[in-house]
């Protein structure tokens, strides 16, 4: 019975991480971490861990689904990680400096609102609007946009793929497709640091349990990035935004029983 507990527990939160991955580019850990603390009792820091490794191969072949459609901007996506990654350190290390502050509802009430945005008010930019901005213009937005989302992720410690996806859309004016593919490109990289920072300091986490979280949201990112880049705007706006809103919801409840 335990056995199979674990497995429906990591099949539903797999389902839901790479659900939330191949369509928006979400991090694994906003759906991950609250289910295996709450039904599995598992240490916080050990459960963010195994989301962290979870989001690495499900935004790997995620990435490279939109980049086969060709819905991946690679040049601005390297410069946008490196002022990401650069700055979450910056962000980390500040906000170690300040007394401790409660903000993990922040990327689950992002969440939320962004899938709402998405329903509401869909992206609809052409890529042919994308193409009348300056490679120079974009570069610069890139980093500066970076730098921005680093540093709020190393503050509160939450939010990176939803606030990728968010100022790619709204700010950079990027097509949702593109946006997405792009986000994806990202977070493998900033997945994969985070993933063996975690190891590297709490140790290797209950193997069973992180080869089904890794297995099955590989399996479900990959279904939903297939998905995503066959369906027109239209439809994949309020897909998106209907699996966000789920997700901020279903997450709540489940921080909520921790």
């Amino acid at each position: 019975m335990t056995l199979l507990f674990t497995v429906i527990v990591t099949f539903f939160a797999g389902m839901g991480a790479g659900l939330g991955t191949g369509f928006a580019g979400m991090s694994a850990a906003a759906v991950i971490s609250p289910m295996l603390i709450t039904f599995l009792h598992m240490d916080p820091y050990m459960a963010v861990g195994i989301a962290l490794s979870s989001d690495v191969l499900a935004s790997a072949v995620s990435a490279y689904t939109y980049g086969k459609n060709k819905n991946l901007d690679v040049k601005n996506g390297l410069l946008m990680m490196v002022s990401v990654l650069t700055f979450t350190v910056v962000g980390s290390y500040i906000a170690s400096l300040l007394p401790s502050r409660t903000m993990g509802s922040f990327s689950v009430f992002m969440t939320f609102l962004l899938g709402v945005k998405f329903i509401v008010r869909p992206v609809m930019t052409t890529k042919e609007a994308m193409m009348g901005v300056s490679a120079h213009k974009r570069a610069v937005q890139s980093i500066v946009c970076g730098v921005l989302i680093g540093f709020i992720c190393g503050f509160i410690g939450a939010g990176g793929g939803m606030m990728m996806l968010l100022i790619l859309t709204s700010v950079l004016g990027y097509e949702l497709k593109t946006a997405v593919g792009t986000s994806v490109f990202i977070m493998t990289f900033t997945a994969l640091t985070g993933a063996v920072s975690h190891f590297a300091i709490g140790g290797m986490p209950d193997p069973l349990v992180w080869v089904l979280c890794v297995i099955f949201t590989l399996v479900w990112a990959r279904i939903a990035a297939v998905f995503a880049n066959k369906a027109a705007p239209k439809t994949l706006n309020r897909a998106t935004g209907v699996i966000l809103v789920v997700l901020g919801i279903a997450v709540m409840v489940f921080s909520r029983l921790a």
